[in-house]
């Protein structure tokens, strides 16, 4: 009994040692394997990175269709309507700088056609006024020539006047010098009357 102990003992130690060392193996075979390459590139990992990947590409597509499209197409949509009230707005200040401009030139061609009126009748008030005033002045020195005019012939009949009274006293005193007779001043005028008519 004592020499079967001894026995027991060792093959119990044996099989420890057999199953540490087929323990070490599995480790090591283990360690081996994780050894091989990165776990995103194993098979046995693809079904969870998938799944994680689809996650992903729904929540990118997600935010893309809820959040971020829809900003950018409310910015794009608020760029172009302000592009286009501000095309509206040119086009509006365009037409009514126009209609302005129109409207300008409508009243200077305005103002020209009445100043060329203004023009024509003043010229024509003034050529009437010259022709009235030119008949005033016509009529004003007719006037002073027929006055003065009448002044000389009633200075001429007045100098002749006086000639003849002149002429009738010399005749009137040569003759009484000559003849010695007396002879009157009705006598005298007479006389040169009657030399005047043969005269004539």
């Amino acid at each position: 009994m004592a020499a079967e102990t001894p026995n027991h003992a060792e093959t119990a130690g044996a099989d420890h040692g057999a199953h540490a060392s087929t323990g070490t193996t599995e480790v090591a075979a283990h360690g081996g394997g994780e050894s091989g390459g990165l776990p995103q590139f194993r098979m046995e990992y693809w079904g969870g990175q998938i799944v994680w990947l689809f996650l992903i590409f729904a929540v990118l597509y997600i935010l893309l269709a809820k959040v971020f499209v829809p900003r950018l197409r409310k910015i794009k949509d608020n760029r172009a309507a302000t592009i286009a009230d501000a095309v509206n707005q040119a086009r509006s200040v365009q037409a009514e700088a126009e209609a302005q401009a129109k409207a300008a030139q409508a009243e200077i061609d305005e103002a020209r056609s009445r100043a060329r009126g203004l023009a024509v009748e003043a010229k024509a008030k003034a050529a009437a006024q010259l022709a009235t005033s030119q008949k005033a002045e016509d009529e004003r020195l007719q006037a002073q020539m027929d006055e003065a005019e009448a002044r000389i012939r009633g200075l001429r009949d007045q100098a002749m006047s006086n000639v003849r009274g002149i002429a009738g006293e010399t005749a009137q005193a040569m003759v009484e010098k000559l003849t010695g007779q007396k002879v009157t001043a009705a006598e005298i005028d007479a006389a040169l009357t009657a030399r005047a008519q043969g005269a004539a």
